[in-house]
């Protein structure tokens, strides 16, 4: 592999405070690179150095000759009036057909792409500006958090298209199941430096955690030595028989060094002020409709949520989970129907960019105390300012002088200081690192309290999600299956998108050599290379069948774990069928739905290879 970038020595620092000190990597082409660290350790600096957006105090940046590299645009460029199609050929100078294709990938097709981009949702939008940037024929992308805000459909065709991908590139992400999904290489930027690690983030994790013990295992064993020698000298450093024996020893503790260990991130832990833990329902709907004054979103909503559940709101983006969270939070009017919270419950909502409960003369400590409710120590109120990075003397800074991102954290620190019982979060993840995300999920899902949360951070879900509500073609419902299920039918779904578009591609390809070829070849050529295109195909189909009979086969074993699981289930109801439970039953209905929705996807999927079969 050729060396594309290579970063020498780049320093950067704003005012009093180090970002990057003599920073070095070496970048290769086809190298996958997951880039983490600390909110504020120098991530985003690092991109914008590298793409000409901020100057380096000093340093290079060497650019090989073959490097092609594009960026995920964190602004919109759309003009007012484009439909995607226009921007794509604007920005891109492609051909219709190739900017289609393209944006066929993400799932921007048929009347999508004469709509005006502007009049897509915000999911959408960041779909077509990664279009616009794989159009330009890149050999290494740079996106910086391009997970924000985007729904769990687009992150997985994102996910996809980067999984077959040929070039490398460098990914900043908080997204820690993406960053593992995607990227064979880990960077760090950590105490003003950068260190590239040649596996997946886990490996990484797993390698620091290794590093991190033999270091303090070394040192350990040299003030063990040390301890040692100074006995003897303080044993004999007074007998002149003695004396340059216990010099000779004084020496020896002056060269004794352990491995310098630069301190360690602490845990993070963060502790929720405790609520009361009750019985019964939480939330009550009613054929509720919600909308704004002009148009209905969802309607038909009706179900009871029991206390205590983790209800996790997924669905498209545009398709109503803000509506409806915000219509639950009372910040919405709703449309018709009814919805009522059980008795004796308050509710703290947490709402990204929504900063009307910050006053600008309070600092960030005075904010997090006036949120605390009576019962809430000081020193609770310090713990859960530094589990959302508000360190030492960070809690006097005022709330004019923090940026969006601090704002967030601030709100959603003191949100959970107000001992509600019921929690409404829409996207809290955001602007927190690995660490604060986990820390967070622990503590939510011991709360004894109800949440319910819209997010797309998979590690959050999986940690703490009870249940699932879909918000989908104007309806809200329960899943009936598990979170595992729901991610395996979106995933599923967008992988038959990314084989539609390779076929797709294939086909282009071959009939855009194949007219070239017409133009300037004789009738002998234009035969040779109708033979050519024909072998082509059938390589191409053969490829799909080869990857649908994998598909189908992973299908028949799901299928056959699910069937045996039912079995048991029903073999443990019919031995004992006056031992009534609950549980049991609900997991015997999650599992039969489970087993009908792969059934009938493997049937589908049967179908299609016979089809496919018949063509070869």
């Amino acid at each position: 592999m050729s060396v594309l970038l290579y970063v020498e020595n780049i320093c950067k620092s704003y005012g009093a405070v180090n970002i990057l000190h003599d920073a070095t990597v070496s970048i290769s082409s086809g190298q996958k690179i997951g880039v983490i660290g600390r909110n504020g350790a120098g991530k985003s600096t690092l991109c914008r150095i590298i793409t000409g957006q901020e100057e380096m105090d000093s340093g290079k940046i060497h650019r090989n000759s073959e490097l092609r590299l594009s960026y995920l645009e964190q602004h919109d460029t759309f003009g007012p009036d484009e439909t995607v199609t226009q921007f794509l050929m604007r920005t891109t100078n492609k051909e219709e057909w190739e900017c289609g294709e393209i944006a066929g990938s993400f799932q921007l097709k048929n009347e999508i792409l004469d709509t005006k981009v502007s009049a897509l949702p915000g999911g959408f939008r960041t779909r077509v500006k990664l279009a616009a940037m794989l159009l330009q024929d890149p050999n290494f992308l740079l996106l910086d958090e391009p997970t924000n805000f985007l729904d769990l459909s687009t992150l997985i065709l994102l996910e996809n298209f980067l999984q077959d991908f040929d070039g490398g590139f460098l990914i900043v992400s908080h997204d820690r199941e993406f960053l593992k999904r995607t990227c064979d290489h880990t960077l760090e930027v950590e105490h003003a430096e950068v260190n590239l690690y040649p596996g997946d983030i886990e490996e990484y994790f797993e390698f620091k955690e290794e590093q991190l013990d033999q270091k303090i295992a070394y040192n350990k064993t040299v003030e063990k030595k040390k301890a040692q020698l100074q006995l003897f000298v303080d044993r004999f450093k007074a007998k002149a028989s003695m004396a340059t024996r216990a010099k000779s020893k004084m020496k020896q503790i002056a060269k004794l060094t352990g491995i310098e260990v630069k301190h360690p991130l602490s845990t993070v832990k963060i502790k929720i002020p405790p609520v009361e833990s009750k019985t019964g329902i939480a939330l009550q709907c009613q054929d509720l409709s919600i909308g704004y004054q002009d148009r209905v979103i969802a309607s038909g909503i009706t179900m009871d949520i029991d206390r205590g559940s983790k209800i996790a709101i997924l669905g498209d983006n545009g398709q109503g989970k803000t509506t409806f969270l915000r219509t639950l939070a009372e910040d919405l009017t709703s449309k018709a129907g009814t919805y009522r919270w059980g008795t004796g419950l308050k509710i703290a909502y947490y709402a990204q960019h929504v900063f009307s409960t910050l006053h600008p003369r309070d600092d960030i400590y005075s904010h997090l105390q006036r949120m605390a409710v009576d019962g809430v120590t000081g020193q609770d109120v310090l713990d859960m300012a530094g589990a959302f990075l508000f360190k030492g003397e960070e809690v006097k800074k005022k709330i004019p002088v923090l940026s969006g991102g601090e704002r967030a954290r601030l709100i959603l620190a003191g949100l959970l200081l107000t001992r509600s019982q019921v929690l409404l979060f829409d996207e809290p993840t955001n602007h927190l690192d690995f660490e604060t995300v986990e820390a967070l999920a622990q503590a939510l899902k011991t709360f004894a309290g109800t949440i319910f949360f819209i997010s797309h951070d998979r590690t959050f879900v999986n940690l703490i999600a009870s249940g699932i509500l879909e918000v989908k073609q104007g309806r809200i419902k329960k899943y009936p299956g598990t979170y595992e299920d729901y991610v395996y039918h979106l995933e599923a779904q967008a992988r038959a998108g990314m084989d539609e578009y390779h076929h797709l591609h294939a086909q282009h390809t071959a009939e855009h050599a194949h007219d070239k070829k017409s133009e300037q070849s004789s009738a002998f050529e234009k035969e040779e290379a109708d033979k050519k295109a024909e072998l082509e195909r059938r390589a191409k189909i053969q490829d799909e069948i080869k990857k649908m009979k994998t598909k189908a086969d992973k299908l028949e074993s799901r299928i056959k774990h699910l069937t045996h699981e039912k079995e048991l289930l029903m073999e443990e109801i019919n031995n004992n069928p006056f031992n009534f439970s609950k549980d049991r039953n609900e997991k015997l209905r999650v599992t039969t739905v489970a087993l009908q929705n792969s059934e009938e996807e493997w049937l589908s999927l049967l179908d299609k290879l016979d089809k496919l079969n018949k063509t070869s």
